[in-house]
């Protein structure tokens, strides 16, 4: 790998506008592989400006918020920007019916008012390490693809410790890149005193919900507003009420200067996955399987989630961030689906699969001449199992009341055992967790999508696949497995906090261990933990096939500049400012503004509800400074940078490093994106910065978190 990566870095610039709007790149080759055609594009920045270790530089802005979204900071005083739906989480915990945030909105008025949100964090990036040449000659020889998964654990342990090691606020990850012929270190700073400090009501910051989810034109003011605490020394800690804002290494600028179309555009951010080397084989299974599955199941539980929801307000607020959790990707691989097969993803993937089958017979390498059959086998080989396992991770899981009492297996355990210090510990835990969960939990909707996921489950899955709870129950009930779920709920210490805490001041094993949620969740974790281990034999030969490929892949196509896939380590992506067209003589601008918002407005629609003062401030064309020059206010915007699920909440910067809007979504034409790269089609969305200013400006009368900002161009 290591002559791979020397090639790159030795490539001349004359190729690269081919390949610059596509591509996930890593900070530390910025400088070698893509800053002269970054310049070209319109970036006025120099390389460490972008990335650096040893002065402040845009990297130290950007962060991962929560555990799958990225943010920026915005302020010298810790001010946090990401999206309404990745703060979702956070500001549906903290709404009530009587404190309803996420249908009205909230803004606190002093940092006293900022809300504490536990469980949450923002994780800084520190550094980034090309770790290859420690990593690749220890594996080299390793021909058992277990045994080399265990060395890289082992080396990958010993290099996280050498940079973590008395450090509780320091993580580390050692990152594969290029299916395993890279890695690289990257060492975070994590800070878990996070609050929230504004938010638009979901009219606006979820405006067109999952009619609009992932179309264009959008009008979705996706934003949401925190704040990262340190102790007083500015070090990270747990909340403390005297904690203070962060003094950042960074934050950006924010620019309402505008910009045309063809401007230049890029995007720091933490992307999640894609999977752009994948072979026909594998994009068949993900089309005929796990979308597939995904789109069915997942329709099944949010139809019964839904109805719930609009009948009952207490139930919408604690259901909400479950249902759009569920949505997201329903609707992606619906969308997936669409443009694999609009776009022959399957032949023209099939096409370089043969051109490489020629490649590898003419070299004299065997790995490259095996690759594609290890990939294609295991792929057919597990096709049983791993259907059977997604069936299990889309219906399981989602029956609550057996994910609670699976949370009490180590409980019972502990009753077993009679070990009264075990217990008692036990006992706290399972009620911390206990008092977490019921607080978003209504049984009669559960006991609704208990029945539907079983009819689910039971009609799909062989019956040798079972967990052994549903095999008893189909003796025992004759097939009738809504009487089971029924029976179940009433029998359950685990349908409410109070009966599972009165159960806890008299606890008994023996009546624990026949509860028939735990007998559920007891039968339905043993069943998948033997159908993991049945899969593993196929994962580790599509590791080693993969890696073999795109290995060959690199060799036989060397002018070609490749970027690893995206594994939710920092990228960069550039590009422009641009509109498209996605089929004949229909032509997409590359902005929207706030009268499509009004055109859109239904008002017996919840997903199109308009808020009152938003309307006035319409018809009063009320838009200070941020109002375009035609006298318009500019909502969302499109750019052709590559992204993917992870890079919610990620700055659009210009060419001078200024924030212009946060990344949101992608379109609907090209969410084959995670599999390949369409720039014709491929756009990202984005909230334009001047729409987010409107609102806390305008809208919510927030000036004092303006005040804080540093907004140049007008």
């Amino acid at each position: 790998m290591k002559k791979f990566l020397l090639l790159f870095c030795g490539l001349t610039i004359v190729a690269q506008p081919v390949f610059a709007d596509e591509g996930m790149w890593l900070l530390p080759l910025i400088e070698k592989l893509n800053h002269a055609a970054m310049q070209k594009q319109g970036l006025m920045l120099s390389a460490d400006e972008i990335y650096s270790i040893n002065q402040s530089s845009l990297k130290d802005a950007v962060v991962i918020f929560g555990g799958g979204c990225t943010g920026e900071i915005i302020s010298s005083e810790g001010l946090l920007l990401t999206n309404h739906h990745c703060g979702y989480g956070a500001i549906q915990e903290h709404s009530s019916v009587e404190h309803d945030y996420l249908k009205e909105g909230f803004w606190a008025a002093t940092r006293a008012d900022e809300i504490p949100t536990p469980g949450l964090s923002v994780t800084f990036l520190d550094r980034i390490e090309d770790v290859s040449d420690k990593i690749l000659p220890e594996l080299a020889g390793v021909t058992d693809e277990k045994q080399r998964n265990a060395k890289f654990n082992d080396l990958s342990k010993a290099l996280r410790d050498t940079v973590t090691k008395g450090q509780k606020d320091i993580r580390a990850s050692v990152y594969p890149m290029f299916n395993g012929n890279a890695y690289y270190l990257f060492t975070y700073k994590i800070y878990n005193d996070v609050r929230l400090v504004g938010a638009p009501p979901s009219a606006i910051g979820k405006f067109g919900a999952d009619t609009d989810n992932w179309m264009w034109p959008r009008h979705t003011g996706d934003f949401s507003l925190f704040r990262v605490y340190t102790d007083r020394d500015g070090n990270p800690a747990e909340y403390a009420a005297d904690n203070i804002p962060l003094k950042p290494k960074r934050y950006l600028h924010i620019s309402i200067a505008g910009f045309e179309e063809g401007d230049y555009a890029m995007i720091m951010g933490y992307p999640g996955s894609t999977n752009r080397y994948m072979t026909s084989w594998e994009v068949r299974e993900r089309m005929n399987v796990s979308n597939a599955i995904r789109i069915y199941v997942r329709g099944v539980r949010q139809e019964i989630l839904l109805e719930d929801m609009l009948a009952d307000p207490k139930v919408k607020i604690q259901y909400a961030s479950k249902y759009s959790g569920s949505t997201n990707y329903w609707k992606n691989s619906m969308g997936m689906n669409a443009a694999l097969k609009r776009l022959n993803i399957v032949e023209k993937k099939e096409n370089t699969e043969k051109r490489f089958a020629e490649f590898a017979a003419a070299s004299n390498n065997e790995d490259y001449k095996t690759a594609l059959d290890d990939i294609r086998q295991a792929i057919e080989d597990r096709e049983h199992i791993y259907r059977t396992v997604l069936y299990y991770s889309e219906t399981f899981p989602n029956i609550e009341i057996q994910r609670m009492a699976g949370r009490a297996l180590g409980y019972l355990k502990a009753l077993q055992d009679t070990n009264k210090s075990a217990i008692a510990a036990a006992k706290d835990e399972l009620l911390e967790e206990a008092e977490d969960f019921y607080k978003n939990y209504n049984a009669p909707t559960d006991v609704k999508v208990a029945k539907a996921l079983l009819k689910v489950f039971t009609g799909k899955i062989a019956k040798a696949d079972w967990p052994q709870a549903l095999i008893d129950a189909e003796k025992k009930y004759k097939g009738n497995f809504d009487k089971y779920v029924e029976d179940l709920f009433a029998k359950s210490v685990f349908v409410s906090f109070d009966k599972l805490k009165a159960f806890t001041e008299k606890p008994s094993a023996k009546q624990l261990g026949k509860d028939p949620a735990i007998q559920l969740a007891a039968s339905g974790q043993k069943k998948a933990t033997a159908l993991s281990a049945a899969m593993q034999v196929y994962s580790l030969q599509l590791s080693k096939g993969r890696r073999h490929f795109l290995a060959g892949l690199m060799e036989m196509q060397p002018g070609k500049v490749f970027y690893p896939d995206a594994n939710f380590s920092t990228r960069l992506t550039y590009g422009n400012i641009l509109s498209y067209e996605p089929k004949d003589a229909v032509h997409y601008n590359y902005y929207t503004t706030l009268e499509g918002v009004l055109e859109k407005e239904d008002p017996d629609n919840w997903e199109f509800v308009v808020p009152e003062k938003l309307k006035q401030l319409y018809l009063a064309k009320d838009y200070g400074r941020y109002a375009l020059p035609d006298g318009k206010l500019p909502v969302c915007f499109l750019s052709n940078t590559d992204i993917t699920g992870g890079n919610s909440g990620s700055p659009v910067l210009n060419g001078r490093g200024e924030l212009i809007g946060a990344a949101f979504d992608g379109n609907w034409e090209a969410l084959s994106g995670d599999i390949t790269f369409e720039p014709d089609l491929q756009r990202t969305i984005s909230v334009d910065i001047r729409y987010v200013l409107f609102i806390i400006d305008k809208y919510a009368g927030a000036t004092h978190l303006i005040d804080e900002m540093t907004i140049v161009g007008k």
